[in-house]
């Protein structure tokens, strides 16, 4: 039986690193085992600007899979001569959470002229590139996924084109992402913006969303939208990366943080439940750290924080499964409810109990909940937070998580095809 043909439209391909990478790598992965065969459209690799490079993602990418990469216009480029800084800001600003002047003068020039976002040099060349697969395989159904959300408008320009199938993954939101207003958008520039916006959500075939609590967020935006075209598809986790037998465990009791860490995650109650704890600890933190929250964490605990950066994921894969708990921190910002990372998904795959700080009834909560894989404490629930850390402490080695299944990324690629 001939495999249907999707299109796949992405700025973030490996060797871009990162969770927000692995979601369409992995539907890609598996949708050939689902009689549908993925082509994917990226940028090339040394035209892209990524925050992050992983090259051992590039191991997960089969050579049946087509991909074709294209050429790109980057602001990115201008960014760091005007700014001196190293590389592209990473999601948050978790690498510029003190910006210079330069640097607030460059954020105002992107928010204000560069609409929807820095990254739309590269439209242009994706949607040459899927006009040509698109007569070429006779393909009928298109997915853009983003961030960056100018991809969205590649999907939007061939809707109206050829009224191909379109399906639009949106895995942060979009004029409501929480750093939205350090871009300083001017009243013109947030018009443009949720104007692009309504005009994707209300276009699209269907939608895609990582959590309930955004769906409610893309669904309000217009009464034209059918809430209904709105799907929830979560990130998940790859049984394929986790070894069948965890890694050997440290001597001491290990916490491990991965992932970013900028200003506004409240780690303060944690960590002076950590300074009163009585046994042997270390906490260590894989990925981007902001400077001024390293400091302080170091000025506290002393040797016993380690700061290690970031690794590959491989690497990152066994630093979870060498580890005692999990810590997962939620920031502290306007409708954090609704904050699903794609590393709670690889917590939950790797069975370590999960140390969650945030809301308490948001989607994080539940779906930490729904897994049975940890708990999910207020900021300052300091009394909660000594006892999960003191029970896993009696009891180390015991991993807790039973439905972890319900998260895998084959399972959620068979639910993506439903749809295809």
């Amino acid at each position: 039986m001939q495999k249907k043909k999707v299109l796949i439209i992405t700025y973030y391909w490996p060797p871009a690193g990162g969770p927000g990478v692995q979601r369409w790598l992995k539907f890609a992965k598996y949708l050939p085992d689902n009689n549908i065969e993925p082509i994917i459209i990226c940028p090339h690799p040394e035209k892209a600007e990524y925050p992050i490079r992983d090259e051992s993602l590039l191991d997960d990418i089969s050579e049946d899979i087509e991909v074709h990469h294209t050429d790109n216009k980057s602001f990115y480029d201008t960014y760091k001569k005007f700014t001196k800084a190293k590389a592209a800001p990473y999601s948050g600003f978790a690498n510029d959470a003190n910006p210079s002047l330069k640097q607030k003068i460059s954020r105002f020039i992107r928010g204000n002229f560069f609409l929807p976002d820095s990254r739309k040099g590269w439209n242009k060349y994706a949607y040459e590139k899927a006009l040509e697969l698109i007569e070429k395989h006779d393909i009928k159904t298109v997915i853009t996924t983003s961030p960056p959300h100018s991809t969205q408008l590649i999907g939007l320009k061939l809707k109206k084109k050829l009224n191909i199938k379109w399906i639009a993954d949106m895995r942060d939101p979009w004029t409501d992402i929480y750093y939205y207003n350090n871009f300083y958008p001017t009243t013109l520039a947030k018009s443009i913006d949720k104007r692009y916006e309504r005009q994707v959500l209300e276009t699209a075939d269907h939608v895609i969303s990582v959590s309930e609590f955004i769906k409610k967020q893309f669904a309000a935006k217009s009464s034209k939208i059918d809430k209904d075209k709105i799907l929830v598809i979560p990130n998940g986790y790859d049984t394929s990366d986790f070894p069948s037998t965890g890694n050997k465990k440290n001597d001491s009791l290990t916490i491990s943080y991965t992932g970013t860490l900028a200003a506004n995650y409240n780690l303060s109650s944690f960590i002076e439940v950590l300074k009163s704890f009585e046994g042997d600890y270390t906490l260590q933190f894989v990925g981007k750290v902001d400077a001024n929250v390293q400091k302080d964490i170091s000025k506290e605990l002393g040797h016993r924080a380690i700061f290690k950066g970031f690794v590959p994921h491989s690497e990152s894969i066994n630093t979870l499964l060498s580890s005692d708990i999990l810590l997962l921190v939620i920031p502290v910002i306007k409708d954090n409810e609704g904050i699903l990372t794609g590393k709670l998904f690889e917590y939950i795959g790797s069975g370590v109990p999960i140390l969650c700080l945030g809301p308490t009834h948001g989607d994080a909560a539940e779906i930490i909940t729904h897994a049975e894989a940890g708990t999910t404490y207020d900021y300052s629930d300091t009394l909660g937070i000594a006892s999960f850390i003191n029970n896993v402490n009696k009891s180390r080695h015991i991993n807790t998580c039973k439905k972890k299944e319900d998260y895998s990324r084959e399972g959620l690629t068979k639910e993506l095809c439903k749809y295809l």
